[in-house]
């Protein structure tokens, strides 16, 4: 009896690990949820165009994250009575990091084209999928 609740307990765990996602995939998510969090709050109108990498090739992707994180710190909330939600968010989606991969890339923030903060932060969900 003692081996027959023994294996069922192991087998119990083991099946619990296996379907757990990993913290990267569940860091992930919690990016793309406040990105999109983020183009609820956003002001869109009258505010400043942001470089918005589209497409990047391999090598780009640190540059594309990186042209991301700057222009992040740019956008501002529509209205103040979303702003302490809005701060939480930026300060989330900031903390993203993504590894060099040592390639070497040609083109910059500035190379892109500017966009309204909408198109920017959909532009980032799309690379984050």
């Amino acid at each position: 009896m003692k081996r027959m609740v023994i294996f069922c307990m192991f087998f119990f765990c083991s099946t619990m690990v296996l379907t757990a996602a990993s913290p990267r995939t569940v860091k992930y998510r919690q990016i793309q949820q406040k990105i999109a969090q983020l183009e609820t709050m956003v002001k869109d109108k009258d505010a400043e165009l942001l470089h918005t990498p589209e497409n990047p090739v391999e090598g780009c992707l640190y540059m594309a994250v990186t042209c991301f994180k700057k222009g992040i710190q740019k956008l501002q909330p529509a209205s103040s009575q979303e702003n302490a939600k809005f701060t939480k968010a930026i300060r989330i989606v900031s903390k993203f990091t993504y590894r060099d991969s040592g390639k070497q890339c040609e083109s910059t923030c500035d190379s892109y084209e500017k966009k309204t903060p909408k198109e920017f932060l959909k532009s980032f969900a799309n690379l984050m999928q």
